[in-house]
């Protein structure tokens, strides 16, 4: 099978034909340089308006890479025409196997961007013997098509989250769809204030917000301001997720606390190794863990107290009517103010603040839960992580769009994977 059968096959582009091919040896690569050639007959396409034009003139030639060939580079090799057109008046033509001036053709930027999804930007780089600017080109040029061309329609579910993304409290805010049949990324913008989010509502438009029914977030209250502004007909949902990790963090404390008066007063230090015997789950519990909880119940510490209080709320979510959570809600903060345990009390404090958004979630019956807004906060910084993180807003941004968004992308003639 010849060269020229194998890339009609693959880049098969009517308008051209590949004229010859010339084996260019060299250290470390070889690299194959195939010339194009516009067939006869044809006419050049305006760059502006996609629409056929006569020549003007020809440009010197061009050198435009493409997918390797049994580890041998290649490269199309063709003299760019200019047209005269009418309408846009003198413009570089536009060739189908690349874009503008990028000097890789669109089958290579797939490639590159399809390995990126699972590699770090480097180690693709360095697999296709590239740049990793020609990576990141790759990637924006990818996920720029994809953004323009993704339907934001029937979004009636939302999460809303933030992730640090560098050192200094410097925030992302992250909206996600959480709908059952699409969870993708839909946003990111920089800082998590009440105006970051007031851009995402921009961007989707009234039409389509109005259309927004449940809403997942935390109790931030620059999230709980817009959100009570923008789709006051969502349910708002406050979830088991925020809640839970508070109420161990306050646990957490009183344990700590404790644990230094005991040491400072020279008692016996029983609460030495007890923090995840008091906030695990028993089902999780390692043996090593329920032998000293075991222990530390026959203790009347206030540790043990605050492990009592804690058991006693996960009743909580084994109802199923909003009414009688409520009434349990109110019953066990009435506990917790009398316990004289100050970090549980701030917690049934900001429990009482925010109850009816925390009822919110029996009367979405269950369904949406900040659950899957953290799975998918994991796999954002495992994108993160994965290249070191990334120095700009802006690279950050295309990687997770690119990794979490589900983009559609161009249509190509060929995968080559």
């Amino acid at each position: 099978m010849h060269l020229k059968t194998i890339l009609n096959l693959t880049e098969n582009h009517p308008l051209f034909v590949y004229e010859s091919f010339e084996l260019v040896k060299g250290e470390p690569r070889h690299c194959l340089a195939v010339k194009i050639r516009p067939r006869k007959g044809s006419s050049p396409i305006c760059s502006g308006c996609d629409k056929s034009r006569s020549g003007y003139d020809t440009l010197p030639e061009r050198e435009f890479h493409h997918v390797p060939l049994w580890g041998i580079s290649v490269l199309f090799r063709y003299a760019m025409r200019r047209v005269q057109c009418p309408d846009c008046g003198i413009k570089v033509e536009t060739v189908p196997w690349a874009s503008g001036k990028r000097p890789l053709t669109k089958s290579f930027m797939h490639v590159l961007s399809h390995w990126a999804r699972k590699l770090s930007w480097t180690e693709v780089a360095r697999s296709f013997s590239t740049s990793w600017e020609q990576v990141f080109h790759s990637v924006d040029y990818i996920v720029k098509w994809g953004l323009k061309h993704r339907k934001l329609d029937g979004i009636t579910a939302i999460g809303i989250d933030e992730i640090q993304w560098h050192r200094g409290h410097k925030y992302l805010t992250l909206v996600y769809q959480i709908n059952s049949d699409c969870v993708r990324l839909l946003w990111i913008g920089k800082d998590r204030t009440a105006k970051t989010l007031l851009i995402f509502f921009r961007m989707l438009g009234k039409p389509r917000y109005q259309e927004i029914r449940f809403v997942c977030s935390d109790m931030w209250k620059a999230y709980l301001k817009v959100v009570g502004k923008k789709v006051p007909q969502a349910i708002h949902i406050l979830d088991r997720f925020h809640i839970v990790a508070k109420l161990n963090k306050a646990i957490d404390e009183v344990r700590a606390g404790e644990h230094r008066k005991m040491q400072q007063d020279g008692y016996e230090p029983l609460l030495k190794n007890s923090r995840w015997a008091l906030l695990k789950r028993k089902e999780n519990m390692t043996d090593k863990q329920e032998i000293k909880l075991k222990i530390l119940l026959k203790y009347n510490l206030k540790s043990v107290r605050a492990y009592l209080l804690k058991e006693e709320f996960q009743h909580f979510w084994d109802y199923a009517s909003p009414i009688w959570a409520g009434k349990f809600l109110d019953q066990w903060c009435t506990a917790v103010m009398r316990s004289k345990l100050e970090p549980l009390k701030k917690i049934a404090k900001t429990l009482r603040n925010h109850k009816p958004l925390i009822l919110n979630w029996f009367r979405a019956k269950k369904q949406f839960s900040s659950g899957i807004v953290e799975g998918l906060n994991n796999k954002v910084k495992l994108t993160l992580r994965k290249s070191y993180g990334f120095r700009t807003f802006k690279c950050t941004e295309i990687a997770l769009y690119h990794s979490l968004g589900k983009l559609p992308e161009p249509p190509i003639t060929h995968k080559f994977y």
